[in-house]
């Protein structure tokens, strides 16, 4: 067959995404309700749903890192129903953190954790938690300056050091204060311990003689019944019911502009050939990294998207005689003596995930770089360690498991060392100048650490951008608001910002586009 033959052409569209993830299938799925025509490639030949989506091996569905359905921006709440209307289901939240053989609740539990802790070392972590306080560092330059100076550096060391050096393989004293500032931001300590303290006591009742609990920090969430994959896969359908494509096993392979400024997004098939797709505009949830390094010509800043760095991740699920092993939807595992970070059991999500009611089913998640040691392990190996693991906490007997399975995910997590904001905003301030129809969405697209509702909000304000002909909304103002994300009610934000201003300071107000639409809407009906 000849390279021409390989070759597979198609016409002018609207829009051309690159990535089937959350923020690539929001994108698509709104384009497609207003009309614009649509084509995505994903390089997966299977999945659709990025880190989001849910595989599925002899009936057992396993969630990749696990995925909770809660946001305070309505406007997302109001999509998934609107994606999924009749698959969620409410499930309650139940995680803890193993440390040093015991179990804490978390979120805190006051009484619990002093007994777990002692009495001296309580004390401890309480007076260095004050001297803290009251003497912080004034130069906040990593991620442990920024917790020690929060808890204290008894606290850090405890709950803080060993999670979080076994997710990014490099020490805390490496990582920038951003990604601190961005993940646990607002969580205050005094108010973890307010709130642990009046659930140990059950003083946290709602004063309206229900006797009912006050949901201080979330104690349920939704979740599509078979794994989040199922929201995009419902999404998927609806691009394609729509006349639009959702290309699987296509890989960019180079994007370039032509005299028109129309995109050339040429993809490499699963079979060896090559598509090509001309677009008006392109939406990218790509890697910033891989991004710079398939546009023609090369950006001047493409040495600075080289450098920018991605920790890569692996589910080890274990298929074990028993009815359930744990409550919990996952325990953090806060020890060294372990390789696993994270252990997810698959029927706390939802009993559909595991078809069989006298088999457990859990993931073990481990961190690591794309061709090191424990990513190039062989499947065998990764389950016998995952055996031997779960026997050294004592969660189950290694003679009890009766299957394994492994699922790679590389780029999960985008690095945030010394230089990540440096080289993003070198990146982001080039293409953005020289390539205003191309837009960067998404975790990995934007290279920040941003969950699920946050992805799509990039992706629904550049919808927006698209739709007005030019960059309206700020994206990455997305989730760089400073309150906690575990506080507060779903989709409790305000449908409407009282000004432009508002909308571009915080994903959580809808923008008036939306807004005025849903008000004609209202109006009509």
């Amino acid at each position: 067959m000849s390279v021409q033959d390989e070759l597979t052409r198609t016409g002018p569209v609207d829009v051309a995404i690159i990535g089937a993830g959350p923020a690539g299938l929001t994108a698509a799925y709104l384009l497609s309700k207003k009309g614009y025509s649509v084509t995505v490639i994903e390089k997966d030949t299977k999945y659709v749903g990025g880190i989001s989506r849910t595989v599925e091996v002899d009936g057992y569905r396993f969630d990749i890192g696990g995925h909770r359905f809660f946001s305070k921006s309505r406007e997302v709440v109001d999509l998934w129903n609107e994606i999924l209307p009749d698959d969620f289901i409410q499930r309650p939240r139940m995680s803890r953190i193993y440390y040093e053989g015991k179990f804490y609740s978390y979120p805190l539990r006051a009484f619990e954790a002093l007994w777990n802790l002692g009495i001296w070392r309580s004390t401890l972590c309480m007076a260095s938690y004050a001297r803290w306080k009251l003497l912080p560092n004034k130069t906040v330059r990593s991620f442990e300056d920024w917790v020690v100076n929060q808890f204290g550096h008894k606290l850090y060391s405890i709950f803080f050091k060993t999670y979080t050096e076994k997710v990014w393989g490099m020490p805390c004293d490496e990582m920038s204060a951003d990604w601190a500032a961005q993940r646990i931001k607002g969580l205050s300590l005094g108010a973890a311990v307010i709130d642990g303290l009046k659930r140990s006591l059950g003083l946290n009742k709602i004063n309206d003689g229900s006797g009912a609990q006050a949901k201080t920090l979330l104690e349920t969430f939704r979740y599509p019944r078979l794994g989040p994959g199922m929201m995009w896969d419902a999404a998927r359908d609806f691009v394609v019911s729509k006349g639009n494509e959702v290309r699987m096993g296509h890989a960019l392979k180079q994007l370039a502009q032509d005299a028109d400024g129309n995109w050339r997004v040429t993809a490499t098939t699963a079979d060896g050939g090559e598509a090509v797709i001309s677009a008006k505009h392109v939406i990218s949830s790509a890697p910033m990294r891989e991004l710079a390094a398939r546009i023609h010509p090369l950006p001047a800043t493409s040495l600075n998207a080289a450098e920018l760095k991605y920790r890569d991740f692996l589910t080890v699920a274990l298929m074990i005689k028993s009815d359930d092993l744990f409550p919990d939807n996952w325990i953090y595992i806060h020890d060294s003596k372990v390789q696993v970070g994270r252990v997810q059991n698959f029927r706390s999500w939802s009993p559909e995930m595991v078809p069989d009611e006298n088999i457990a089913c859990v993931g073990l998640e481990y961190f690591c770089f794309e061709n090191d040691g424990l990513w190039s392990s062989s499947d065998e190996d990764l389950v016998e360690l995952a055996k031997k693991e779960m026997a050294i906490l004592g969660l189950c007997k290694p003679e009890d498991v009766v299957g394994g399975a492994v699922v790679r995910q590389e780029k999960a997590y985008p690095v945030y060392d010394d230089s990540y904001a440096e080289n993003v905003a070198a990146m982001r301030g080039e293409l953005e100048a020289r390539f205003p129809t191309l837009h960067m969405v998404g975790r990995n697209g934007m290279h920040r650490y941003n969950n699920q509702d946050h992805a799509m909000m990039t992706a629904m304000l550049t919808v927006e951008n698209i739709a007005a002909g030019e960059r309206v909304y700020d994206i990455w103002q997305v989730n760089e608001d400073a309150e906690y994300h575990e506080a507060g009610n779903e989709g409790e934000r305000a449908r409407i910002a009282a000004d432009r201003s508002a909308a571009l300071a915080s994903e959580r107000d809808v923008p008036r586009r939306i807004a005025a639409e849903a008000g004609a809407v209202d109006r009509a009906a």
